[in-house]
């Protein structure tokens, strides 16, 4: 018979033999969130409801007309195009939830909307085979008409596929031969209210993302999305900030609003909203978007005097301005972010003026959603509420603070910023007080030269 072995948590065992336990050694360890996900709801033709899509920058490049219905050039993508110049993941939600799919005898557009009735289908006899069917798709783009999908050797509705475009109706019987025949009927539904907006934030609220973009200037919707950022942060912990066209006065740390206008006809003027949220989004912890160039394709509004442009900082708001090289011949200029600053401005001593710089909050959230995320991955209901519990806490979070420290997140970082952890009123509490000191990119040069 085999002597005893295996694991021991007590030394209990009756049966002679080697117990041996194998652990890890503790380490400090750290898992930093990304950034670079945004969020919008926007008035589509096209496109899936009711439900989130992720769309990656790369798919957008890739499968634009797939997902959107227009390729990637389209005057209809411009604002998604100019919101991809910058962020990595959109997380899109369709307002219109009662679009109508357009239809013929044959087949019914995958998706709700105008863009449906643009589609068209024929079947013709396959020249190579005399018993069999060629169905193909069309859809036509500003007068032209181009193939999409094109399915050979049929013999019957049932051998139908659905594709990216079209769902077959796949009906009993043989094929009648006929030319193109649009899809008729698609409608993007109603007109959009404020309960298409409040369907949308019940589905994004789960989500991780960093800006909320808004490009219309409905003040119901701006406050709608101001008072959801705010619920969120305060009350869920989810860190994200709201980008709005022109919101007066919102003084509030998780608002960035801009009164810059674009001037394009056809567009929204709050349009410049789809840039700065994918900028604001894809700024690293370490960074600011203030002096930033805006590489856009809008043409912006940004003819403002010296005083404006100053009573715009002042009233928290982040303002694109132009910048000039006259010494080099540039007399044109670049579009730029004057400031990157948020509508914070009401300071107080436990909130300073420090809360109005964007790159300080982005420091701040991601600090909060990296502790989070490392308690609750670690330690909740898995580490003892005791000295040696507590204190693997604290050297966590101490790596932390090196590592934002070592990418210039924070600066003056030390092992006794972050005290101890210890029992808080309740045996399963624990508290944690921290201290940091966030970077933030030099903006003013204040000089004196002595001449000798």
């Amino acid at each position: 018979m085999a002597l005893g072995g295996g694991f021991w948590l007590k030394q209990n065992k009756v049966l002679p033999g080697a117990y041996i336990n194998f652990v890890s050694k503790q380490k400090a360890s750290i898992d930093s969130v990304d950034r670079g996900y945004g969020t919008m709801a926007l008035d589509l033709d096209w496109g899936a409801t009711n439900t989130i899509v992720r769309v990656e920058q790369s798919e957008f490049q890739t499968n634009c007309q797939k997902i959107f219905g227009y390729d990637y050039a389209h005057d209809k993508m411009k604002g998604l195009r100019d919101l991809f110049l910058n962020l990595k993941t959109l997380y899109l939600y369709r307002l219109n939830s009662e679009a109508v799919q357009a239809k013929n005898t044959l087949a019914t557009a995958k998706f709700g909307g105008v863009r449906g009735n643009d589609i068209s289908v024929s079947v013709q006899a396959d020249i190579d085979e005399s018993d069999k069917f060629v169905v193909t798709t069309f859809l036509t783009t500003d007068g032209v008409t181009k193939i999409v999908d094109k399915q050979t050797g049929l013999t019957k509705p049932s051998d139908l596929v659905d594709n990216d475009y079209v769902i077959f109706a796949k009906t009993a019987g043989t094929f009648t031969v006929s030319v193109a025949t649009p899809l008729t009927g698609g409608t993007n539904g109603s007109e959009i209210t404020s309960a298409d907006y409040q369907k949308y934030i019940e589905l994004i609220e789960p989500y991780y993302f960093n800006c909320l973009g808004y490009v219309g200037s409905d003040s119901t919707i701006q406050t709608l999305l101001q008072s959801f950022a705010k619920r969120c942060r305060e009350d869920t912990g989810a860190k994200f900030q709201v980008i709005l066209y022109n919101k007066q006065k919102a003084n509030y740390e998780g608002v960035i609003s801009t009164p810059t206008k674009v001037t394009d006809k056809g567009y929204e003027p709050g349009s410049i909203v789809y840039w700065l949220t994918g900028a604001e989004a894809s700024c690293e912890i370490n960074q600011s978007c203030t002096n930033k160039i805006y590489d856009g394709e809008f043409t912006v509004d940004t003819n403002y005097k010296q005083y404006e442009l100053e009573q715009f900082i002042k009233g928290g708001m982040l303002v694109f301005h132009s910048v000039v090289d006259s010494a080099s011949g540039d007399t044109k200029g670049d579009v730029r972010i004057l400031a990157d600053v948020n509508t914070f401005t009401e300071f107080t001593k436990a909130k300073s003026k420090d809360f109005a710089l964007n790159q300080v909050i982005r420091v701040l959230d991601n600090w909060a959603y990296d502790v989070a995320r490392q308690f609750n991955r670690v330690y909740l209901g898995k580490e003892g509420n005791d000295a040696i519990g507590q204190t693997a806490l604290w050297g966590d979070i101490v790596k932390l603070g090196d590592t934002y420290q070592k990418i210039r997140a924070i600066k003056n970082f030390e092992d006794k910023d972050i005290k101890m952890p210890y029992e808080g009123d309740e045996k399963d509490s624990v508290v944690l007080d921290m201290e940091i000191n966030p970077v933030v990119a030099m903006q003013k040069l204040y000089a004196t030269t002595i001449i000798a």
